[in-house]
C-alpha cells in the first residue's frame, strides 16, 4: 500500500530552518516550564511518600475531603480527581514517611466518617514508597535513558557514520525534552511508567530515523551526481508513505489506549501519544536535516575529494 505517489518531491530540506525554529521554541519553553516547576511533577515512584486513592459514591470536592483530613494533620496534603469526572475517584497523596503513618487506610477512614456516611465511600489502594527508593528508583530511570542514548550512538556510528549518530541523538533529545516539557506545562506527574514511555519513544523515533538513514545511504551511493541536499530530500520523499501508515496505525492504538484504557495508563498513553507525533516530525525535519548541517561543519570523504 502506497498512500504517496512515485516521484512526490516535496522540499522537507527547503523548510528546515523553520523546522528547526519551531522545535527551538518548543525546546525554550519546555526548559522554561520545567525551571519554573523546579522539574517535573515527580510523583511518589520517585518523590517517595504515600498515595491513597479513595472512590466516592455520590459527587463531592476536593475541599470537603480536605476538612476532615485536618483533624489527622493531612490537611496539606495534595488531594487530586482520578480519572474522569463521572468517577467520583479522588487521590491523597502525602510526603510523610511510612513510619509516621502506620494504619493511615484506618486513620483516614474513621476522619471521613466525620463528614460523610457510612458505605459512601471505599479506600481502594494504599502505596508507601520511601525517601531513599524513590532517590534510587530516580536515578536508575535517568540512567536507563543515558545508557539508551550512548547505546545508540555507538551502534549508529558504527551501522552509518558519526554525522548521523549526532543527528539521531540531537533528534532523540529534541523527543524527550519536549514530552517531559509537554508534561511540565500540564503539571501531570512524572512516574516510572512515564519512564517507560520515554523509552519507549526513543525505540519507534529511532526506528523510523533509521529506515531514512537507510534510504538516504542507498541514494547516496547510487547516484553520485546528486547533492547531499537532493538525496536527502529525495529519501525523505521515498519513505513518507511508510512513516505515513507506521505513525498513523501506531497512534490509532495508542489513541484507543489513551481514550479507552482508564485512569490507571491515562498518562502513559498521553506520553506516548505526544511521543509518536514528535518523533515522527524529529525523524523527518530534525534527523536528517540534521546530518546535513553537520556536512558542512565537516565534510564527509566523498565531498572532499570533489
Amino acid at each position: 500500500m502506497e498512500l504517496i505517489k512515485s516521484g512526490t518531491d516535496i522540499n522537507f530540506v527547503g523548510r528546515m530552518k523553520l523546522a528547526f525554529s519551531i522545535s527551538l521554541a518548543l525546546i525554550v519553553i519546555s526548559t522554561l516550564s520545567l525551571i519554573i516547576h523546579k522539574g517535573p511533577n515527580l510523583g511518589i515512584d520517585f518523590a517517595g511518600g504515600t498515595l491513597v486513592q479513595i472512590k466516592f459514591k455520590e459527587p463531592t470536592s476536593v475541599n470537603d475531603i480536605r476538612d476532615p483530613l485536618k483533624t489527622i494533620n493531612l490537611g496539606n496534603s495534595i488531594i487530586q480527581r482520578f480519572g474522569y469526572q463521572d468517577n467520583n475517584e479522588f487521590l491523597i497523596k502525602t510526603e510523610k514517611s511510612s513510619s509516621e503513618l502506620k494504619g493511615l487506610s484506618g486513620m483516614i477512614e474513621d476522619a471521613l466518617r466525620t463528614a460523610y456516611p457510612e458505605g459512601s465511600f471505599e479506600i481502594r489502594r494504599v502505596e508507601v514508597v520511601g525517601p531513599k527508593v524513590g532517590k534510587d528508583l530516580r536515578q536508575k530511570g535517568m540512567l536507563a535513558m543515558l545508557y539508551a542514548m550512548v547505546g545508540i550512538l555507538i551502534y549508529i556510528t558504527w551501522r552509518f557514520e558519526f554525522r548521523y549518530a549526532i543527528g539521531a541523538i540531537i533528534a532523540l533529545l529534541h523527543d524527550v525534552i519536549i514530552t517531559v516539557g509537554i508534561f511540565s506545562i500540564l503539571d501531570k506527574e512524572f512516574t516510572l511508567p512515564i519512564i517507560a514511555a520515554l523509552l519507549t519513544i526513543i525505540g519507534y523515533s529511532l526506528n523510523d530515523t533509521i529506515v531514512v538513514y537507510d534510504r538516504i545511504r542507498e541514494n547516496f551511493r547510487s547516484q553520485r551526481k546528486q547533492t547531499l541536499i537532493q538525496t536527502v530530500n529525495e529519501s525523505i520523499n521515498q519513505t513518507l508513505s511508510r512513516t505515513i501508515l507506521t505513525s498513523g496505525t501506531t497512534l490509532l492504538v495508542v489513541g484507543a489506549l489513551f481514550f479507552l484504557g482508564g485512569a490507571v495508563i491515562h498518562d502513559f498513553a498521553f506520553a506516548l501519544l505526544v511521543g509518536v507525533i514528535i518523533g515522527t516530525y524529529s525523524s523527518i525535519f530534525i534527523a536528517s536535516p540534521t546530518v546535513l548541517a553537520w556536512e558542512t561543519i565537516k565534510p564527509s570523504k566523498r565531498k572532499r575529494k570533489r
